[in-house]
């Protein structure tokens, strides 16, 4: 099982137009045990969160990817052999609350957190 989570914004241009960044994301988040995770994303694994780098026998949930590109995760785990089973999604309604410098309150407003799971088939 290698589940795959990512929270993001759905970004609107000014005025409610279109704009070109619809679906931003931040981080693909990747756990899971952590010889299968390396054998499905390879070099496009990044390890660096992780503490425990000695034992390859473990799970973990604190591997991210090295890429934005979440169709590209699912091409992976679809080329070895994985299918999704399941998915979960969250959405927030934010309101007048403080933001931490630098965070951009219309982006915070519309930001999500979902994820899917995938077993090998």
């Amino acid at each position: 099982v290698i589940t795959v989570g990512y929270r993001g914004s759905f970004q609107f241009g000014k005025d409610g137009l279109a704009d070109v960044k619809f679906r931003k994301l931040t981080k693909i988040l990747v756990s899971g045990r952590v010889a299968l995770c390396r054998e499905v994303f390879g070099e496009t694994l990044n390890e660096s969160r992780d503490p425990d780098h000695g034992q390859v026998e473990r799970y973990t949930s604190r591997f991210f990817l090295k890429h934005s590109f979440l169709e590209q995760a699912f091409d992976m785990l679809v080329e070895q052999g994985f299918k999704m089973v399941g998915s979960c999604g969250s959405g927030t309604a934010g309101g007048a609350a403080e933001l931490k410098p630098g965070v951009d309150a219309e982006e915070n407003r519309w930001s999500h957190y979902n994820e899917f799971v995938f077993v090998r088939e």
